[in-house]
């Protein structure tokens, strides 16, 4: 099984990166999860992704994205709502929290979408919504013990300053040991380089993991030597990035030394699916033992494969 913590399909070209082309629709990132991608020479897919908002559509903009409270939160999450209602067997839900909606609000809606729609995770983008993670602790509360109560995993978006550097979610982190935090796109953004924070995080503390996109194929190698099996976990953040190469980069882990580590592949199926599927409570499943099976399966899901 493979499951992507960070999709972003939507109706509405992200308001703030502005992508180029048409929107990049649910059933677009249905077609590209279906790929075929090869790993050790097997042709495997994407089984579920973590779908959300393009961050941009989650801030006030005039005339588009311009309501307030619950209703700006309701419209902001339309579309990954009814994506979500609409193939339950490959999306799973995640809610972005924007907290200048009102914290109340945000800390209800989050758990009218976990019980409702069955929503399994909850995103901070600190540096979209402007507030500095480790001093706005009284705008962060009221969510983060929603997701405790309800058993919700929390990815916070990492890698840009001044708001989103890694190592300004510790207080968060440290207040609530309960919920699990992962740190997506390893400290790697736009504004920096901040690899090393994220592995130290998840080194040290219980509750924290790193999901693998972004990160540096060199220090990916590093820090698979040292972290627990448990803490790395596959994400894409599709669009922009293309789901196959932060494939290819966890797969490198198999190859021989120095590139790789010789990783067994039954590691590398936790890295890419195993790990986030007993998080929220999916049996976790083995990898294709060979490339008949793997065909078959695809086959089996519809998946159509080259003669």
């Amino acid at each position: 099984m493979i499951i992507d913590l960070s999709c972003y399909p939507t109706d509405l070209v992200d308001l703030a990166w502005r992508h180029d082309g048409p929107p990049f629709t649910g059933d677009k990132l249905l077609k590209m999860m279906d790929g075929p991608y090869y790993v050790n020479g097997k042709p495997r897919r994407i089984d579920k992704a973590f779908i959300q908002p393009p961050q941009g559509n989650t801030i006030y903009t005039h005339e588009v994205m311009d309501l307030e409270g619950k209703a700006a939160i309701r419209q902001y999450m339309a579309y990954t709502e009814k994506m979500v209602t609409e193939h339950p067997d490959r999306f799973l839900g995640c809610f972005v929290y924007n907290p200048r909606y009102g914290t109340q609000n945000g800390a209800e809606e989050i758990e009218r979408y976990a019980k409702e729609f069955d929503f399994k995770m909850v995103q901070l983008q600190a540096n979209m919504h402007a507030y500095r993670p480790d001093r706005a602790l009284d705008w962060l509360r009221p969510a983060l013990k929603k997701c405790a109560d309800l058993g919700l995993m929390v990815k916070v978006h990492t890698g840009d300053g001044p708001y989103s550097i890694p190592t300004e979610f510790y207080p968060i982190i440290r207040e609530f040991p309960e919920v699990n935090f992962i740190l997506a796109h390893f400290g790697v953004q736009t504004g920096g380089v901040y690899v090393f924070e994220p592995m130290q995080m998840a080194l040290d503390t219980p509750s924290v993991y790193v999901e693998s996109g972004w990160c540096l194929q060199s220090r990916i190698v590093e820090f698979a030597k040292v972290l627990p099996k448990h803490k790395i976990l596959f994400g894409s953040d599709t669009p922009p990035n293309e789901p196959g190469m932060w494939i290819n980069l966890l797969e490198v882990l198999c190859h021989e030394p120095p590139q790789g580590l010789n990783l067994d592949e039954d590691t590398l199926e936790d890295y890419l699916g195993n790990n986030v599927a007993r998080m929220i409570g999916l049996e976790a499943t083995k990898p294709p033992a060979t490339v008949e099976e793997a065909e078959a399966y695809l086959r089996q899901h519809g998946v159509a494969l080259a003669a």
